[in-house]
């Protein structure tokens, strides 16, 4: 589920302050200063949950749920009332509204009551849709960041999910691509039919065509049965080509084939295979240097780079940093049924200045393991060790001093995650998630640590 929010209130420092405060809490917010353009915005942005003020410009919150319910019927609606209107909630709630705020209560009432709307309208989207809760695909609501340079991407996005255009999407690794792959597809025509990812780097060229296009069966040693390639299984739907890049040489001439004439043949069959696929495409390699290097189809690129959207790195959009970051730190705490009691101001300082070059998926991975070794307040000490050095002196006069408090990092990060395993040093280096990460990989290196520190397991 994607947590999305809609705030309609026609004060602008009301609807900031709620937005600021909602977004710190995961969600993902947007916002509307009246009837007319929070209607649009709920068709727009298909909300969870709407919290809605009752005195708008153009019309009656309370008349409005109603309106709320005919777009998104599983959407659970909020009213903000103000004091001395407490009919005006009773009154909601006979419209069908999940409850009702007063403005000027204590805003630690607001949480509490979005999270159990939230609760609720998920529990009925999934009644209404069984099976999604397994395969869910992400959509705009899911992209977290109110960056100038994400918001541009998002806007570009959305105008092209409306067309049937091949799409390339461009950036580092961990910046998203699948993601927005995927929400474009669910914003586009074909929603309805499937969205098909495969990565083209996790495939020798002889695989990936057979995986592309599908084979009959005695067409090579093995091949004991026809079997559908994933052009057919996307047909009217979206094929997204991860890691594009990577493709074969030979193999690039024949998905150019098939961008040109939709039509593909099957390995061992000898008539052609037509079918209506959309291509999104993506890949963190300049392909216009692949292409000097011969190492890819010029023609192709052009055909795959009708509509070109470049993803920023994290780096570049820090003030999106702390939003994701509480996100994460929300649904893995759930996840791993951990009650997480705060943040520290070092802890989040440090992930507000690293330098991210894994981005997003960095960033998830690194909050994920500090959880996993954190008591209860997630603080400075939590982190891995790389991210808890840079906040030290690298000036030759501190020298002495930085290596002191490095060794003091290494002492207390090693004894929490030996106090949290409950396990023999021995077995600790080979649990992935939980690896301590000392910049020395050898592990009698770090059997040497553990002695020279004196850490009983």
């Amino acid at each position: 589920m994607d947590n999305s929010l809609l705030v309609i209130d026609d004060e602008p420092i009301i609807r900031k302050l709620l937005s600021r405060m909602l977004e710190l809490e995961g969600y993902s917010v947007h916002c509307a200063e009246d009837k007319s353009s929070g209607l649009k915005a709920t068709k727009r942005f298909n909300p969870q949950v709407v919290l809605c003020d009752v005195f708008l410009p153009d019309g009656n919150g309370v008349d409005m749920i109603k309106d709320i319910k005919a777009i998104q019927p599983n959407c659970e609606v909020v009213l903000l009332t103000a004091h001395g209107n407490i009919q005006d909630g009773v009154q909601a709630i006979k419209n069908g509204a999940f409850d009702y705020i007063v403005k000027g209560d204590d805003n630690r009432k607001i949480i509490p009551i979005i999270s159990r709307a939230m609760q609720e309208a998920t529990k009925e989207m999934l009644k209404e849709k069984p099976n999604e809760g397994k395969d869910v695909l992400h959509t705009f609501n899911s992209i977290l960041g109110k960056s100038a340079s994400l918001q541009k991407a998002i806007a570009l996005a959305h105008k092209v999910a409306e067309t049937d255009v091949p799409v390339l999407l461009t950036g580092e690794t961990g910046t998203g691509k699948e993601l927005f792959a995927q929400a474009i597809h669910h914003t586009s025509r074909r929603n309805k039919y499937n969205f098909v990812a495969v990565n083209c780097s996790a495939f020798s060229k002889d695989l990936l065509e057979s995986e592309l296009f599908g084979h009959k069966a005695g067409a090579f040693t093995g091949a004991t049965n026809d079997k559908k390639g994933l052009f057919e299984v996307a047909d009217k739907g979206t094929l997204f080509l991860d890691e594009i890049g990577e493709m074969n040489f030979e193999l690039q001439a024949k998905l150019l084939r098939v961008l040109e004439t939709g039509e593909f043949i099957k390995i061992g069959d000898t008539k052609p295979t037509r079918v209506n696929v959309r291509i999104i495409s993506a890949t963190n390699r300049d392909l216009k240097e692949e292409i000097e290097r011969s190492n890819f189809r010029s023609d192709l690129y052009y055909r795959l780079s009708v509509f070109h959207i470049p993803l920023p790195p994290l780096r570049e959009r820090r003030e999106d940093i702390e939003l994701i970051s509480r996100h994460f730190i929300k649904i893995i705490s759930l996840k791993m049924n951990k009650n997480i009691d705060g943040v520290s101001n070092d802890f989040m300082n440090a992930l507000l200045t690293y330098e991210w070059k894994g981005n997003i998926r960095e960033l998830k991975n690194v909050i994920e393991r500090s959880i996993i070794v954190c008591d209860k307040k997630l603080v400075f000490q939590d982190l891995p060790l790389e991210l808890q050095e840079q906040g030290f002196s690298k000036d030759e006069n501190s020298s002495d001093q930085t290596a002191m408090d490095l060794a003091t990092i290494e002492h207390k990060h090693i004894a929490r995650v030996l106090q949290y395993t409950n396990r023999k040093k021995e077995d600790i280096f080979y649990n992935y998630t939980i690896d301590i990460e000392l910049k020395d990989k050898n592990k009698e290196k770090k059997f040497e640590k553990i002695e020279e520190y004196k850490i009983v397991p």
